[in-house]
């Protein structure tokens, strides 16, 4: 594997860790459902792998070690497309719908008095969970429920 895939699974785990676990952004974005599942196959696709390939040698004999070593393989790889399709979507750039609607939030935000940077010309879905991130810890539950 290259660097760059590795480079790719790092952005994921940092996205996965940064984006807020927010039942109402679940609503509107896929990463809600995405880094559940991801987080979820992290914890237990491991011990499924490992629990179906030796189920494979058990029921069939050694003969299917090659279907075995496939099927842990799968299993082993669900979670890892998850941080790669969250590693490429962090680095991704807003569309000017959303890079409008963030704008809009870190002027609330600044208006009631968090310091927070707005958005730069080349933003990208990480810096937008940066900033959902802060305004799910320091605004008021109402404003989320207007959403």
């Amino acid at each position: 594997m290259s660097v760059k895939v590795f480079k790719i699974i790092g952005d994921g785990r940092r996205y996965m860790k940064t984006w807020p676990m927010v039942r109402q952004l679940g609503f509107y974005f896929p990463e809600y459902r995405v880094v559940r599942a991801t987080h979820l196959g992290i914890m237990f696709m491991p011990f499924f792998a490992i629990l179906a390939a030796i189920s494979q040698v058990y029921v069939n004999g050694w003969a299917f070690l090659p279907q075995a070593i496939a099927i842990l393989l799968f299993f082993i790889s669900l979670p890892i497309q998850g941080l790669l399709w969250l590693g490429l979507r962090a680095k991704h750039p807003l569309p000017i719908t959303l890079f409008d609607w963030t704008n809009q939030l870190t002027t609330k935000m600044s208006s009631m008095g968090i310091t927070c940077q707005p958005l730069g010309a080349k933003a990208c879905y990480l810096d937008m969970a940066l900033i959902l991130k802060m305004a799910f810890e320091r605004l008021d539950k109402s404003y989320w429920e207007q959403l």
